[in-house]
Parts: C-alpha cells; sequence; structure tokens
C-alpha cells in the first residue's frame, strides 16, 4: 500500500517534534550555568571544621557541568530548590549573599555542622523555604524574630542537643521573642521541631501559641523546652496533629483525654515530664497508636485496659510510673507490638497466656514488678533481643524447649525470682547470647558441659546465689569472650585450677566466693599465672575458696577489686598487695582469716576507697586512714591501742568506719569529727574512756548509726542534736552515762533506735521523743528512770507505730501499764515479718533512694545492711540473760521487769500477734492473765513470775 508524500511529512515532522520536546525536557532537568557558577561560589565561601570530613561537598566537581546530579542538590527546571549540607563540618559562611543567591531555594540543610553563632538573621531573605532545618549545628543564643517572616515553612527544625553539641555554654532560645511570636505567621508548618530550645513558658501560653497559628501541624516535637504545664483545651484543636513529643518537660499535670480525639495520633512520647494523676485509658484505644512512651512518670497511675484487635502500637513504654494491676488477656492483640517495657512498676498475678502471641517482640522488660507464677514460653519471639524479668516472683522451672530457636536473643536477665529446676543448656548455646543473669532464684542441679563455647559471644554469665552443684563445667573456660564470670553462693564442689593457663583472657570481673569447691592458685613464693591467665581482671573475689596463703599478684596492674575474705591465710598481710593494681588498689577485702600482723613498711594507697579486715587476729596500732578511704572496717581484732590523735590526713570522703570488738583504750580523738561525710561510726566493745565528744553530736546531720556501746564512757550526753539531725540509731548501752536524755534528742525526728541501756542515768521516762514517729527499738534498761510512763496532756506517749522492741526493765518505774497507747504499736500487731527484699527497699527508701556511694561491692553492702538493721538486745527470759543480734523487720520484744508497775496486765497485749518475749516479771501486778494473751501464736517466752497475779 502507497502512502502518500503529504502522510510522510506530516509523520516526520510529529517525530522530529517528539525528539525536540525530549531534548527541550532534558535540557530543562540540567543546571543552568549561573547555578552551576553560584554552587561553586557557595563551596569557596564556606569554612570547614578541620577535624571533619565531607561526604558532599568533597564531592562536587567542577569538571562536571550538570550541578543538579551533585550530592546534596536538588533542581527544578534548571534552577537550584534544594541544599542539603547536613555533616559537613561547617564552621562558618564567608559571605551570605553565596546562600542568598539562591532566590529559587524552597528546601535547605545545615544540620549538625558547627557554626558556632547565632542564627543568622539573613536566612528570612530566602522567603520561598518551605524546609529549614538547622538542628545540632552549633546555633546558640536567641531565635531571631526573623524566622516569623518565612511564611511557606511546612517544616521548621531548630532542635539542639547538649549530647550532640561540642560546645559547653547555653544552646538556643526562644523568650523574647517567644514561641508566639516565632510561629505568629507560620500559617502553613506542618512539622516543628525545636528540642532543646529553652522556651519557657507556661501551658496556657504555648498551647494557645500553637494551636491559633498552626492549624495543620501534624509533628510537634519540643522535648527539654522547659515548658511546664498544665495542657490547654486549646491544644485539641489541633487535629492534624500525629507525632507529639513533650519528653523531659516540667508539666506536673494530669495527660488530658483530648489526647484521644487526635485520629491521626501515631506517636506520643511524655516521657520523664512529672506528669500525674490517672492516665486516660482511652488512649490506649486510638486505632493508629503506634508508639506510647509516658515512661519515668513516678506519680502517674493507671492500668492497661482491654486492648482492642489491629491494634497499631509498636511500643509500649510505661516503665518508671506507678501503673498497677494485671495484664489483661488481650494484650495479646498487640501483634504489631516490638518492645514492651514495664519496668519499675506495680503491676501483679500472672502473665496471661495470650503473651506468647506477641511474635514481632524485640525488646521484653517486666522487671521490678511483683509477677507471679510461672514465665512465658519464648520460643515464638523469634526476633526477641532483650527478655527482662527480673525482680519479680516468678515461679516454676525453664523447660529447655523454652529457648530454643531464640536466634536474635542478646540479654536474658531472670534475677531475683524463685525459679528452680535445672539451667536449660540451650541458653548456652545460643550464638547471638551476650548477657545471662539468673542470680539469686533456686536453680539446682548441674550445669552439663556444652558445644560451641569456643564460638559464644557471651561476654557475662551472673549464676551467683542458686543451688548449682557438682563439679563446674570446663566448657565455661572456653568462652574466650566472657568478662564477667560470678559463681558465687552456690553448692558447686571439687576444685578449680587458677595456677594453670585458661582460656578466659578478656575477663573483668570473676567471682568464685562461697562454694564447696577449693580454688588453686600459686602462693606468695612462687611466680602465679593470675597475671598471664588474666591480664585485663579487675574484680577477683575469692571468698571462702579453702585458701591458705595469698596468691600472688604484686605485678598485676589492672587489679582493684580483691576480695579473699572467709579463708584460712594465717601469719601477715603482705606489703606488695597495696602494690596492686599499680598502686591503684580500690576495694580490698580479707575479712575473716588469721591474719595477725601488716607487715612493714606498708603504705596504703590514697585510691583505696573500701579496705575490710574484720575478724582477724591483728594487733599493734591502728593503720591511718588512706586520703579517699570511704568504707573501713577494723573491727573484731587485737588492736589494744589508742585511736591515733591523727586519725587521717583528709577524712572528708569517709562514710563509713568500724573499730568495735577490739581492745581499744583512751579518748575518741576530735580529729574523727573531720569526716563531714561519715555516716556510720561504731566503736563499741573496747575500752575507751572520757566523755563523749560533743562534736559527735553535733556531726548527726550526717550521721546515720553511732554507737559506742559497751565501753567505759562516762559524763552526761551532750544536749546538742541538731535541727535536721538524721541520726537513725544510737546506741551507748553498758557505759557509765550519767545525767538525763537530752531533750535536743527530739531533733532527730527519723530516730528509729535508741538504746542507753545498762548506765547511771537518772530522768523520766522521756516523753520529748513522743512525736519520734519511726521509732523502733528504745532500750532504756538498767537504768534510774522514775516515774509513771505517761506523758502529761496526751492519752498515749506518741504513735510509735513501728515500735518492735521496748526494754525498760530494772528501773523505778511504776503506776499502770496503760493499754490504751499500746493499741498504736502496729509493727507488732502484724503477723508476716516480710522478706529480705523488703529491707533491702526500705533501705534504700529510707536513705532517699540510693545506697551510699560506699555500698559498691557486695560485702560492703551486706556490712552496711547489718549495722543498720541488726540491734543487739540482752533479752531476760526465765532469769537468764541472752544477748541476741535480730534484724528490725523479723522481731519485737516487750520487757517491763523488775519495776513497780501496778494494776492488771492490759487485755490490749493480745492484740500483739507479732510479739516473741513477753516479760512482766517481779513488779506489782494483780489479777488475772488475760485470756488474749493465748492468741499469741508468735510468742516465744512469756514471764509473768514474782507479782501478785491470780
Amino acid at each position: 500500500m502507497r502512502i502518500p508524500l503529504l502522510s510522510w511529512l506530516l509523520l516526520i515532522t510529529s517525530i522530529c517534534l517528539s525528539l525536540l520536546s525530549v531534548d527541550i525536557a532534558s535540557a530543562s532537568d540540567q543546571c543552568l550555568g549561573h547555578q552551576h557558577s553560584l554552587l561553586l561560589q557557595l563551596e569557596e565561601d564556606l569554612a570547614y571544621d578541620y577535624l571533619s570530613e565531607s561526604t558532599k561537598l568533597i564531592r562536587w566537581n567542577r569538571t562536571t557541568y550538570d550541578c543538579c546530579t551533585w550530592d546534596g542538590v536538588i533542581c527544578h527546571e534548571g534552577y537550584v530548590i534544594g541544599l542539603n549540607l547536613s555533616f559537613e563540618g561547617i564552621i562558618y559562611i564567608y559571605d551570605e549573599s553565596s546562600l542568598l543567591s539562591f532566590q529559587h531555594l524552597e528546601h535547605l540543610d545545615l544540620s549538625h555542622n558547627y557554626f558556632d553563632s547565632p542564627i543568622p538573621s539573613w536566612i528570612s531573605r530566602l522567603t520561598k523555604l518551605t524546609y529549614l532545618n538547622l538542628s545540632n549545628a552549633g546555633f546558640y543564643g536567641q531565635i531571631p524574630i526573623e524566622l516569623s517572616s518565612l511564611t511557606s515553612l511546612v517544616t521548621l527544625d531548630l532542635s539542639s542537643s547538649s549530647l550532640q553539641s561540642k560546645f559547653d555554654y547555653t544552646l538556643l532560645t526562644l523568650e523574647d521573642p517567644n514561641l508566639s511570636m516565632l510561629v505568629q505567621n507560620l500559617s502553613e508548618l506542618e512539622e516543628l521541631y525545636l528540642d532543646g530550645v529553652n522556651i519557657s513558658a507556661r501551658g496556657n501560653e504555648w498551647c494557645k501559641a500553637l494551636s491559633s497559628a498552626a492549624p495543620k501541624l501534624r509533628v510537634l516535637s519540643l522535648t527539654n523546652c522547659f515548658l511546664s504545664g498544665p495542657f490547654d483545651q486549646a491544644l485539641e484543636k489541633l487535629q492534624s496533629l500525629s507525632v507529639v513529643h513533650l519528653d523531659n518537660n516540667h508539666l506536673s499535670a494530669p495527660v488530658p483525654k483530648f489526647f484521644s480525639n487526635f485520629r491521626n495520633l501515631t506517636r506520643l512520647t511524655l516521657r520523664t515530664c512529672g506528669l500525674n494523676g490517672t492516665f486516660p485509658r482511652e488512649i490506649f484505644q486510638v486505632s493508629t497508636l503506634q508508639i506510647l512512651d509516658i515512661s519515668g512518670n513516678s506519680f502517674l497511675q493507671g492500668n492497661l485496659p482491654e486492648l482492642p484487635k489491629n491494634n497499631a502500637l509498636q511500643i509500649l513504654e510505661l516503665n518508671s510510673t506507678n501503673f498497677s494491676g494485671t495484664l489483661p488477656e488481650s494484650i495479646g492483640n498487640l501483634r504489631n507490638l516490638s518492645k514492651l517495657n514495664l519496668h519499675y512498676c506495680q503491676f501483679n498475678g500472672t502473665l496471661p497466656g495470650s503473651i506468647e502471641k506477641l511474635t514481632q517482640l524485640v525488646y521484653l522488660d517486666l522487671s521490678f514488678n511483683y509477677f507471679v507464677g510461672p514465665i512465658p514460653s519464648f520460643k515464638n519471639f523469634k526476633n526477641i533481643t532483650d527478655i527482662l524479668l527480673s525482680y519479680n516472683s516468678f515461679t516454676g522451672e525453664i523447660p529447655s524447649v523454652h529457648c530454643e530457636g531464640l536466634l536474635n536473643l542478646v540479654c536474658i536477665d531472670l534475677q531475683y525470682n524463685f525459679l528452680n529446676g535445672s539451667i536449660p543448656l540451650s541458653l548456652f548455646v545460643i550464638p547471638s547470647l551476650e548477657e545471662i543473669l539468673l542470680s539469686n532464684n533456686k536453680f539446682s542441679g548441674r550445669i552439663l558441659d556444652f558445644r560451641t563455647a569456643s564460638f559464644s559471644k557471651l561476654h557475662t554469665l551472673d549464676l551467683r546465689g542458686n543451688d548449682l552443684e557438682g563439679p563446674f563445667p570446663t566448657s565455661v573456660f572456653k568462652l574466650e569472650s566472657l568478662s564477667v564470670l560470678d559463681l558465687s553462693y552456690n553448692k558447686f564442689n571439687g576444685s578449680i585450677q587458677l595456677d594453670t593457663p585458661q582460656g578466659l583472657g578478656k575477663l573483668f570481673t570473676l567471682d568464685l566466693s562461697y562454694n564447696n569447691w577449693s580454688v588453686n592458685v600459686s602462693g606468695s613464693t612462687g611466680q602465679s599465672t593470675l597475671v598471664s591467665s588474666f591480664p585485663h581482671l579487675q574484680s577477683l573475689a575469692l571468698a571462702s575458696c579453702k585458701l591458705t596463703e595469698f596468691p600472688y599478684m604484686k605485678n598485676h596492674l589492672r587489679l582493684v577489686h580483691l576480695d579473699l575474705s572467709d579463708n584460712q591465710i594465717h601469719g601477715e598481710i603482705p606489703n606488695w598487695i597495696w602494690e596492686i593494681g599499680d598502686g591503684h588498689l580500690n576495694s580490698l577485702n580479707l575479712s575473716f582469716n588469721y591474719l595477725k600482723v601488716m607487715q612493714e613498711p606498708y603504705s596504703l594507697p590514697d585510691s583505696l576507697n573500701v579496705l575490710e579486715l574484720r575478724q582477724n587476729r591483728l594487733q599493734g596500732n591502728i593503720p591511718i586512714l588512706p586520703t579517699f578511704a570511704q568504707y573501713v572496717d577494723f573491727s573484731s581484732n587485737g588492736f589494744a591501742s589508742s585511736i591515733p590523735a591523727k586519725i587521717g590526713h583528709n577524712l572528708s570522703f569517709l562514710g563509713f568506719y568500724s573499730l568495735s570488738n577490739n581492745s581499744l583504750t583512751g579518748v575518741i580523738p576530735n580529729a574523727i569529727c573531720k569526716a563531714s561525710s561519715l555516716q556510720i561510726l561504731d566503736f563499741s566493745n573496747n575500752n575507751l574512756s572520757g566523755k563523749v565528744p560533743k562534736c559527735l553530736i553535733k556531726m548527726s546531720r550526717t550521721l546515720v548509726t553511732l554507737n559506742l556501746g559497751n565501753n567505759k564512757f562516762r559524763g552526761s550526753i551532750h544536749n546538742g542534736f541538731p535541727t535536721g539531725c538524721l541520726l537513725k540509731i544510737l546506741d551507748l548501752n553498758r557505759n557509765s552515762i550519767t545525767g538525763k536524755i537530752p531533750k535536743s534528742l527530739a531533733n532527730c525526728i527519723a530516730l528509729e533506735v535508741l538504746d542507753l541501756g545498762h548506765n547511771k542515768m537518772v530522768d523520766k521516762f522521756p516523753c520529748s521523743l513522743k512525736k519520734i514517729k519511726t521509732l523502733r527499738v528504745l532500750v532504756l534498761q538498767s537504768n534510774k528512770f522514775r516515774g509513771k510512763i505517761r506523758c502529761p496532756n496526751t492519752t498515749a506517749i506518741g504513735t510509735w507505730e513501728r515500735l518492735q522492741i521496748l526494754d525498760l526493765a530494772h528501773n523505778n518505774l511504776s503506776g499502770e501499764v496503760p493499754g490504751g497507747w499500746l493499741t498504736n504499736w502496729k509493727a507488732m500487731m502484724l503477723e508476716d515479718d516480710g522478706s529480705q527484699a523488703e529491707v533491702i527497699n526500705q533501705v534504700e527508701f529510707e536513705l532517699g533512694g540510693n545506697m551510699p556511694s560506699f555500698c559498691n561491692t557486695c560485702f560492703t553492702l551486706v556490712a552496711f545492711m547489718m549495722h543498720y538493721f541488726a540491734v543487739t538486745v540482752t533479752v531476760t527470759s526465765k532469769g537468764h540473760e541472752m544477748e541476741l543480734v535480730k534484724m528490725l523487720t523479723f522481731y519485737t520484744y516487750i520487757d517491763l521487769s523488775d519495776n513497780n508497775f501496778q494494776g492488771s496486765i492490759p487485755e490490749e497485749l493480745g492484740q500483739f500477734k507479732a510479739l516473741h518475749f513477753l516479760n512482766l516479771s517481779n513488779n506489782a501486778l494483780v489479777g488475772q492473765i488475760p485470756s488474749s494473751l493465748g492468741s499469741l501464736r508468735q510468742l516465744e517466752s512469756l514471764d509473768v513470775s514474782r507479782n501478785g497475779l491470780t
């Protein structure tokens, strides 16, 4: 078929036009010549930090004409409309005109540079900007008001983080002009990031400023902005909000329910804002919500409601809040959940079986709660990296199948529960596992040898405080990545050869204490392989390992913590031991051995913070304390000297000092009062004399425990206990103290133990102490106290709800035993004695939530608790005296014997369900023994003899 010539011409013309249009379009995407020149001029006008490496500008090539292909450059129709110069190490722009020349610029990113200057106001002349990112670029000072003229802005990011800044001074502020003035013209704004900017605005100010000026706002990120609350209802107008980050502000208010009305809400983070009240349950029902983080708000209450199906939550962080209750079965509906953090809340009950449906979990933290029952199977958590269930009350065994297939697991922490049975061998062969923390449970049986040890990534293995037995598998010593190994407080037997090379060259911490095995190491006369086998070792604990001599570690340069207590080491403490760690030894425990002297010459290193030498046979002079000593215990030795007048050159760090149970003589030097941080001082059971130094009484602003019992102190107690006294334990028992109880002792409103027994004090019953609500122990035995134990103008001597030990025996007290005030003593009415965990919590609570800094090792913590809670009382039962040491929370005792009490035995005594000892003997009591005493099921001894009872 023939095609007419005209048709051919039309076809050819059409093709040519098409090709021409393609060429024109292609040319329009290429960089225009003057834009190329402007970019090169900009590059020349930038100054850089010489330590930073450019990743974009360094690739700008003068020989490549099409600058639109350069890294960080975005073009449209040949014009540069976007510049991303982030992370380029820029410190200065010499000529702003080179940047202002880009009049078509819509996108500018100068984040993560080092400008070290205020934000230049000339940026506002880039009037077409829709995106401006100056975050973490080293800018500081007041944000210029000129930025408010960028009316086309859709995204504004001025956030700054002091963690990412190389500058120490204050970063950006937004006070004058304030937030309202900055955003007043930014009606197109959809994303606002001002994290770390000091805004310092009240709730009604910042909420109203945003709601009135930026109605299209989708992303609001104002973390660390010094915002205060409460939330204003005006914020509810921002119905487009999808992302809300307000972490680390001072909101101090309830969370408003209106957050549940934001139907596009995907992220809500209010971490550490001082929130209070009850968290709205409706927020959990927002179907679009993916991330909810309200952690770090300890006064925020709430519980997990029933959760809907098809819930979008991926991250749920409620840790460190006051959330409580049980987990609902519907938690299994959170099929997209990758992180669940309920650490340090008040949740209880058993875990619902549906939790095993959370197959996308990567991070699970339920630690520090009150969960009970069996732990869930982990086998469905194929992506899990962290399983943290410590400090609960989980019980039962862990079947081996629970731990199979967890190829991504990095850390498993089941410490402080009641888990039993054997430890699954499958745990040790998970290739990705780095931490196994199973301490303080009831695991038993043997740990068999396992393969793949040499390929393991395991760096921490903590099996402390279980019932594991048998010889320990040699496989453990092939875990070449291991840095922490704690096998203490178990029942392992056999022997361990530490005097032969091991495969644990990376080990930092090794604790083999308190088992049934023998640990073999080279002694002081040989060359120990400890140095060569464990070159990185920093902490070594071999307590109760049947050692008979010191392992030779003189040349170990890294060791700073050493515990050789409770062994059979005799003789002298070698002077080379103070050179361990290149003279930087931090803690040393040689307690419970048979050591007699310290080899001369010696010099305690200044770095020594903790020194435990108690329960040995040391003689001679008391060593001068090192400069930075915090915890020193020389108790239960044979020191017979006086306390040196120059007890130490600098005691400002000393927190614990015990010389008890020696044969020390002389007076307490006033130099001890230079210990301005001293919390516990125990010089009991010596032959010290003189008066109790007045400065010690004045030190009760820091002193928690003062124990000078069983010495030869005389004179009266100085009436100088200051306002703000922190004293909790005052023990002056068995001295020759005279006079009265100082009235100023009432300033010690946290006092828990007062023991003035076996002295020569003449006084009335101490009504001045009636307002001390914390009192647990009151011992006035064997003095000359007289009169009634009833205070004027009151029906009770005080609340004393915690009182557990009352010993008024061998005095001249008279009158009736008032039954009315007995009913205040609630602690004696509780049958449940509590648990060890509650004791620890009580210590932490009463010290403001933190242990003293010197309690940085286990042995100092135990010793601290014993001094803090243990009370020695002399119990008189059936005419025989018994000295008992009891933990306060476990023991109750009343002794009113050998006085002149009259009347009948109060019926109210029958309410003391927790009472262990009751002695009312040798008084003038009459009537019958109340039948209510028959209900005292905890009573171990009852003595009502030598009265007029019928």
